[in-house]
């Protein structure tokens, strides 16, 4: 099945102004949980690369392209990227991404309507340091019921 897209989307979704962010993913029609509906695609770094080409600390809000794919590789999607890159974040998403063999895909985590903005959960990786000491940095605006206010992943409770 092919899963790749243009910057307007793919068969599964168009890229158009969010409620959320910026862009994002509208669905075209329906889809079915498992559904895989895109690669994240672009240009494959290192995270001392991505380092350099991002410093969250110079930034007033948290803005990339980066997708963690191991301890050794990130894809920039500003450099090539699919469609991918548009999809935002949601703390009640309906996506999840999916690493294979060092490959990211997008599949439906349950069944979406047509209309529905495609979203997953970007749960930053907590590891202290400079850029958490402004949370809101990563503030998330995604509106769901049960946001937890960042993009950054849930904390973990003391002890645990």
């Amino acid at each position: 099945m092919k899963t790749t897209g243009t910057k307007r989307g793919n068969r599964y979704f168009a890229v158009r102004p969010s409620p959320i962010q910026g862009l994002g993913g509208f669905a075209r029609r329906p889809i079915a949980s498992g559904t895989r509906i895109i690669e994240y695609t672009g240009e494959r770094i290192s995270h001392a690369e991505a380092d350099e080409r991002y410093d969250d600390a110079r930034m007033i809000r948290h803005h990339t392209f980066l997708f963690t794919v191991d301890g050794i590789t990130v894809i920039d999607a500003a450099v090539g990227g699919s469609a991918a890159r548009f999809l935002n974040h949601s703390c009640e998403p309906n996506c999840v991404p999916v690493v294979e063999r060092g490959r990211v895909f997008i599949e439906a985590a349950r069944g979406i309507r047509p209309g529905e903005e495609l979203t997953y959960d970007y749960a930053y990786r907590r590891e202290g340091g400079a850029d958490e000491d402004r949370e809101e940095r990563y503030a998330c605006g995604c509106g769901a019921r049960r946001c937890r206010g960042s993009l950054l992943s849930p904390r973990r409770p003391r002890g645990a």
